[in-house]
């Protein structure tokens, strides 16, 4: 059983997978310091200086703080589409990594390309030959 662990553990995409959330973690804090302080200041300023943390509604002893859930959700798209750019990002920078090397598997052997040239020296003397005829 050790041993299985050991081999699952050392794996890359166990690593890959904790540096990624090494990497996400710090990431939502970069994307929640942007947003608390400065989307939302801009957002409270545009809402004539108020802010939405605090926005909430009473009732008897109920407090209903429905300034903090909008902030949530404001928090949650700006985090999902960082996270979106960030894929696609991604994704287009491996797509020209495969394609480089699609490229580079494209090179055709010199004894084939020395063919290449034989067979079509063959085709255009035959095609001299019947003109010529």
């Amino acid at each position: 059983m050790w041993q299985e662990f050991k081999s699952f553990a050392v794996k890359g995409n166990v690593l890959d997978l904790a540096v990624a959330v090494v990497i996400g973690a710090a990431f939502g804090k970069i994307v929640s310091s942007l947003v608390d302080n400065i989307i939302m200041p801009i957002v409270g300023l545009l809402l004539g200086g108020r802010s939405f943390e605090n926005l909430f509604f009473q009732y008897k002893d109920a407090v209903i703080e429905y300034g903090i859930f909008i902030q949530s959700i404001v928090d949650f798209f700006i985090i999902a589409a960082s996270i979106f750019i960030f894929i696609k990002l991604l994704g287009s920078l491996k797509r020209k990594k495969e394609e480089e090397i699609v490229e580079e598997e494209i090179e055709v052997a010199p004894e084939i390309e020395l063919l290449a040239e034989i067979r079509d020296l063959l085709k255009r003397q035959s095609k001299e030959q019947k003109t010529g005829e």
